[in-house]
């Protein structure tokens, strides 16, 4: 049997979870990635043409941890809080930035 809402054990429960609400931020980063890989996918390969793949896979997890982050999930865990956060967006665009045009 589940608790009332108004019970202690319910309030306790309430304060441990963050609190989701969506970051513009994050999810702006997220959609602009996405519809740059989209519409011109060449901005993720060598100059020959051929698949950049580490830059690639940087954008993309800019991408998913900007999504996760955005859209307001919070993961529990520590390493998935962190994998999904945007820190994480912030330094895989660093990255692909310095594989991109090697800052």
């Amino acid at each position: 049997m589940r608790p009332p809402h108004d019970s202690p054990a319910a309030a306790a429960g309430a304060a441990a979870a963050p609190a989701a609400s969506t970051h513009w931020p994050c999810l702006l980063a997220a959609v602009a990635l996405m519809v740059l890989a989209t519409v011109d996918p060449r901005l993720l390969a060598h100059a020959n043409g051929g698949a950049d793949h580490r830059l690639a896979s940087l954008v993309f997890l800019a991408m998913s941890a900007a999504f996760v982050r955005g859209v307001g999930f919070v993961p529990r865990a520590r390493l998935w809080r962190a994998l999904f956060s945007g820190w994480t967006c912030v330094l895989a665009l660093a990255l692909a930035a310095v594989v991109r045009w090697g800052l």
